[in-house]
């Protein structure tokens, strides 16, 4: 096994899917119913002074409780000054320089409060001289199963996998699960380092972030946000049926996910940015027809669909690997890749519902769906009642409650703005 000799650091969260157990539920009867790097310096060193004392090795941001929420860090290697203070200015502040490059780190520190280390004799060292990690190459199956927590290695361990890196990634972290150890990959790019965090879904516990480019910084932090979110729980609001019509025909769209969806589970869809409507899965049971708890028929091609980052889309942009916000009846949220859409001609109901506190603003949400037992919108849970989870829009009724997701209704490009906007 090769000794390297170079790296660098900063640290933050990363959250992995939970493993739920499946539960079956039915459709129930109508009568049960994220910036641009600044080209300066900016007052750096008081922002990141509270957080500093308390990091290490790395900054980290919130996580999540339950299975999520184990810390990753980010160890940056770079010479650029403009990829350092894009760093600090996300909250990652530790940097590693080589040793000739003191003068460097010098600099840097006069400027921004960072967290210095250096690379000497294959090894990462502290201001301090404390040894922080050992640094490994590898280049085969022979040293890669050299590599195991019991080899007498530090705390931290560097690893540069030249040949293949998802195989040897997961060989990694089965080796090393249950371990103290933290393991670190070099990657080049941000979807390296995606691949090393979601390596058998827990991922490895860092990555050497190697880069020049600005925008590689940008890319990785938007990819944790969008990770991030899913510990945030959305807030859902009840609304009360008002009216339920047969619309006649239009063309809507199955979106087919890459995850199965529990029940409860569905995606965000309506006709108005400022109300979106929890459409179910089709993994309810039916004596009809097979579930398919991997799809959802949301709704025609004009409807918003939430997405990451906050924003919505139309349902005729999605298409094979985007990816898509799933949420349940409590309003957690995760993130999905969409797998196929198809576009067929259906025949659609419409309905509108409002907020039941709503009785001097008449504000309506409206969404359009196909008419078929299948398609179902999601209602508010009661307490323990777990099959109590969605009303099939073919037994819909004024009256029934439903879920909505209450935001901004002025959008551009699918981000919410400020501006003054009528939707009927």
């Amino acid at each position: 096994m090769a000794v390297l000799h170079s790296a660098c650091v900063a640290g933050i969260r990363c959250f992995t899917p939970t493993t739920d157990t499946w539960n079956t539920c039915r459709l129930i009867s109508s009568h049960k119913h994220s910036m641009e790097a600044s080209n300066g310096i900016k007052e750096i060193q008081l922002a990141q002074k509270s957080s500093y004392a308390s990091i290490g090795l790395g900054s980290s941001t919130p996580s999540s409780s339950g299975t999520y929420g184990k810390s990753k860090r980010v160890w940056v290697w770079t010479e650029s000054k403009q990829v350092m203070t894009a760093s600090v200015e996300r909250g990652w502040n530790t940097f590693i320089f080589s040793s000739r490059s003191r003068e460097l780190a010098d600099e840097w520190s006069s400027i921004a409060l960072i967290h210095p280390l250096f690379i000497q004799e294959g090894a990462i060292f502290d201001g301090e001289n404390r040894s922080v990690a050992t640094i490994l190459e590898v280049s085969n199956p022979q040293e890669l199963e050299q590599l195991q927590p019991d080899k007498g290695l530090g705390e931290n361990v560097v690893v540069d996998l030249r040949d293949w890196q998802v195989i040897p990634a997961e060989n990694i972290v089965a080796a090393f699960q249950g371990s103290e150890k933290t393991v670190f990959a070099i990657s080049k790019t941000p979807l390296e380092a995606q691949v090393f965090f979601e390596a058998l879904e827990q991922g490895l516990g860092g990555v050497v972030l190697k880069v020049e480019d600005v925008k590689a910084i940008l890319d990785l932090k938007d990819y944790f946000d969008r990770r991030d979110e899913v510990s945030n729980i959305l807030s859902l609001t009840k609304a009360t049926v008002t009216s339920v019509q047969v619309a006649g025909m239009g063309d809507r769209v199955c979106v087919d996910l890459c995850s199965l969806m529990r029940p409860g589970e569905g995606l965000l869809v309506g006709s108005f940015a400022r109300g979106l409507f929890l459409v179910h899965s089709e993994c309810l049971e039916s004596n009809y027809i097979a579930s398919r708890p991997f799809r959802v028929n949301a709704g025609p091609v004009h409807a918003y669909v939430a997405v990451p980052g906050g924003k919505t889309c139309y349902l005729s942009e999605l298409k094979s690997g985007k990816e898509v916000i799933l949420v349940d009846q409590k309003g957690h949220q995760r993130t999905a890749i969409v797998g196929r859409v198809k576009i067929e001609t259906r025949p659609l109901i419409l309905v509108e519902a409002k907020l039941q506190r709503d009785s001097v603003n008449q504000t309506l949400y409206s969404i359009l769906v196909q008419n078929a037992e299948t398609v179902a919108l999601v209602c508010p849970s009661k307490g323990i009642e777990v099959q109590n989870t969605a009303i099939p829009v073919t037994s819909l009724k004024v009256g029934d409650e439903i879920l909505v997701r209450l935001q901004g209704g002025a959008r551009h490009t699918g981000i919410e703005i400020q501006e003054f906007i009528v939707e009927k």
